[in-house]
């Protein structure tokens, strides 16, 4: 599956301020960039970092002003695709290193207040049948609705409104599979047929001794989606995070299919 992304930013500072951006699809082994193009303009300063786990890259900008940043790419998936519900979870003494910061709670998932919920409403079933069985549980209880939660939003509020949006969905299946001891982490990607379109947020799991990405709003398909970055939640994925006061004047993303050689 090949898939076309153009991203469209405008944001004005009021002073000079470092910026850091993560919106380039990262180039892993599961997806190939056939092309890719950034501007930002002029700026003070421009570096790139690595991003969380050395998925993608983190840009950081010094500017004032208006900052304007258009990115374009072309991106062909190429995800090994398997059903969830058949994978294994593997026990905390046997999970790689690496994995364990994902059992932990962190910011916006406090996974240990859900560990009594989901042995009551999940106990029954392990490894990828209860991931699969917290996703469906997710899709049924929650209702999307844009601008009903704010930057602070937890997965714990979001649980108690039943509303949100796919960061709080993400948030929350995140929270239920580390209450559930199965590594979780949140994961910002490009995919087509999101509605409203956007930038999109699924959680990624690791069953099987690898990691699969599961989307709770049920919009994106796993062998169409293309990774922008990982991290504990969506405090490490931001799109944009700015160290000074800034205002949001437009944004747009557009992200279509071009291809269906997906496998």
């Amino acid at each position: 599956m090949t898939i076309e992304i153009t991203v469209a930013l405008e944001y004005s500072f009021e002073q000079s301020t470092d910026i850091m951006l993560q919106i380039e699809a990262a180039a892993i082994p599961e997806q190939y960039l056939e092309r890719a193009h950034i501007d930002v303009g002029n700026v003070e300063h421009f570096a790139r970092t690595a991003g969380h786990d050395m998925i993608g890259d983190r840009l950081w900008l010094r500017t004032s002003g208006l900052l304007r940043v258009d990115y374009t790419a072309r991106v062909r998936v190429e995800r090994i695709l398997t059903d969830i519900g058949t994978l294994p979870m593997l026990r905390p003494a046997n999970l790689p290193g690496e994995a364990v910061q994902y059992l932990l709670d962190s910011t916006y998932c406090p996974a240990t207040e859900f560990q009594y919920f989901v042995q009551a409403e999940f106990g029954h079933l392990e490894g990828g049948a209860r991931v699969a069985a917290m996703r469906d549980w997710i899709a049924e209880k929650f209702t999307y609705v844009a601008g009903s939660s704010g930057p602070q939003t937890t997965a714990l509020d979001s649980f108690v409104m039943r509303r949100g949006v796919c960061r709080d969905y993400t948030h929350v299946l995140v929270s239920l599979c580390r209450a559930s001891t199965i590594p979780a982490r949140f994961v910002s990607v490009y995919a087509p047929g999101v509605e409203p379109q956007d930038f999109h947020a699924v959680a990624e799991v690791f069953l099987g001794g690898e990691w699969h990405l599961v989307d709770a709003t049920g919009m994106a398909k796993e062998g169409e989606m293309a990774k922008v970055g990982v991290g504990r939640d969506a405090a490490d994925v931001s799109f944009l995070t700015a160290y000074g006061p800034c205002a949001m004047l437009s944004q747009s993303v557009d992200v279509r299919t071009i291809g269906s050689d997906a496998r």
